[in-house]
């Protein structure tokens, strides 16, 4: 057995144990979806993080990076943005309000907060969740797929099999505990990813004589191009639409999540330093992982791009660090996979067949219901995953954009603006969910604005226009 596979299947043990560890502190459906507000602050910022920078960042922004070269430094310079605002701006209101109203999940709190639509709340709340959600955790198989593929030579079908069973087991055992304790490791092995291989990639162009500039140039100047070689209009949606992934954080339920599970508040300025600290590294890693592959590589050497990062680790790196370093992959894909499936199973269960269909059960029988959703819905994304051909990038920028929009604009008004409404509330998550499967499926539209900027302007405009002519107070302001 050579080390990176040893390496790699210590790791997937770890993970199950964290599982089974985790198992009996789940008393209640609080304790499963919500970790019983119990969480330290360095856990929550290492949670937050790894749940946050799924496969996208590992596998697909490198990808990106390699196909575009420098203009993906808007992205990552929008997702650190994005970071620091919703950091600053959300998590300590949202952490103080959601327990004031004694909401476990996000739509319960939008719903409590709005009583007079809280029932067309919560159901488009839990279907806008479920439908986003399904392509998002695809996209995290599907790195699984790929990781193990380029690494082991397992068929990508075989690949996502293992990831989406490891992922769905440890999360029905262990609910929210096992997702944060999880997230905590996995955080830190992708850290470790983001910055030990490209320090491997730029030693290895050194070592060639050569200098990333000048061998970037060299795959034609578009590549060194910061608008990727537009101009004019092109240019200026090349650089929004890289920006734009900022307007995403502030509506992902999965990550709002994990404000809402701090144990003390006061705590969140302390998380809010070391998810900083963790993210500027890591995304300028993502993007010199992906210059890195088309100095060392050039732009045609791979049929699927987002290969590159599993293909640097495996031939610059020895094979028990690259093993460490291939657990970072899977690590991105499983630490926001599992979050997602928890939030979605909170929605199911919590907010569509508990407070709308009204079906009671007893604690036990709650927390048994949440685990079968789980596993529903788990193997529901397998099948999307496996029939789908899209790249992660793809997939998650999509997931990303309908899930930012129909939450975003809506929680980030109703945090701070007194007159918002229920019907604003509404009238917002429908434009933004909206205006993303529209956008999305008309061609040419990205190129000309991005539909992560699209979608979140217009939900706000809606949100604060429909609020604004129906001048309702909001309880929790």
């Amino acid at each position: 057995m050579s080390w990176t596979l040893a390496g790699f299947i210590i790791y997937l043990i770890v993970i199950l144990i964290v599982g089974f560890l985790t198992y009996r502190r789940n008393e209640n459906e609080a304790d499963y979806f919500l970790a019983g507000r119990k969480l330290n602050p360095w856990v929550v910022a290492f949670s937050e993080r790894a749940s946050g920078e799924s496969a996208w960042l590992i596998l697909g922004l490198p990808g990106a990076a390699m196909a575009m070269g420098f203009l993906e430094i808007w992205t990552a310079l929008g997702c650190v943005l994005g970071i620091i605002f919703y950091w600053y701006v959300i998590a300590s209101r949202l952490r103080i309000y959601t327990e004031s109203v004694g909401a476990i999940t996000l739509p319960e709190f939008l719903a409590r907060s709005f009583p007079e639509g809280a029932r067309t709340i919560r159901l488009l709340s839990t279907f806008i969740i479920i439908f986003f959600f399904t392509f998002y955790l695809s996209a995290q198989f599907n790195g699984a797929g790929k990781v193990l593929e380029v690494t082991f030579g397992i068929p990508k079908a075989w690949g996502m099999a293992i990831g989406a069973s490891v992922i769905i087991i440890y999360t029905m055992l262990g609910g929210f505990f096992a997702v944060a304790w999880t997230d905590f490791i996995q955080g830190a092995i992708m850290f470790a990813t983001l910055v030990v291989l490209p320090l491997a990639g730029l030693s290895e162009i050194l070592q060639n004589g050569s200098s990333l500039g000048e061998a970037v140039s060299q795959a034609g100047t578009e590549y060194w191009d910061i608008a990727g070689g537009k101009t004019g209009w092109a240019g200026i949606a090349a650089v929004i639409g890289g920006l734009s992934w900022a307007f995403g954080y502030m509506g992902q339920p999965h990550l709002l999540t994990r404000f809402m599970s701090i144990k003390d508040p006061k705590k969140i300025a302390m998380s809010r330093r070391i998810a900083f600290i963790w993210a500027i590294p890591a995304f300028t890693g993502a993007v010199l992982i992906g210059l890195c592959g088309l100095t060392l590589y050039g732009k045609n050497y791979f049929s699927d791009i987002e290969h590159v990062m599993p293909y640097m680790a495996n031939t610059l790196l020895p094979s028990w660090l690259a093993g460490i370093l291939i657990s970072g992959a899977i690590a991105a894909m499983m630490s926001t996979a599992d979050s997602q499936l928890l939030v979605t199973s909170s929605a199911v269960a919590e907010d569509l067949c508990h407070r709308v269909l009204g079906i009671t059960f007893t604690q036990k029988q709650m927390l048994f219901f949440s685990r079968m959703v789980t596993l529903g819905v788990g193997i529901l994304a397998f099948a999307i995953a496996i029939s789908s051909s899209k790249l992660i990038f793809t997939m998650v920028s999509y997931a990303w954009s309908g899930l930012g929009a129909s939450f975003g604009p809506a929680l980030l008004l109703m945090l701070w603006w007194k007159r918002t409404t229920a019907k604003g509330i509404i009238a917002g998550m429908i434009t933004g969910a909206l205006t993303t499967i529209i956008w999305s499926e008309l061609p040419g539209t990205d190129e000309w604005l991005s539909v992560r900027f699209v979608s979140f302007v217009l939900a706000l405009v809606v949100v604060w226009l429909v609020s604004h002519l129906t001048m309702k107070t909001n309880p929790t302001s």
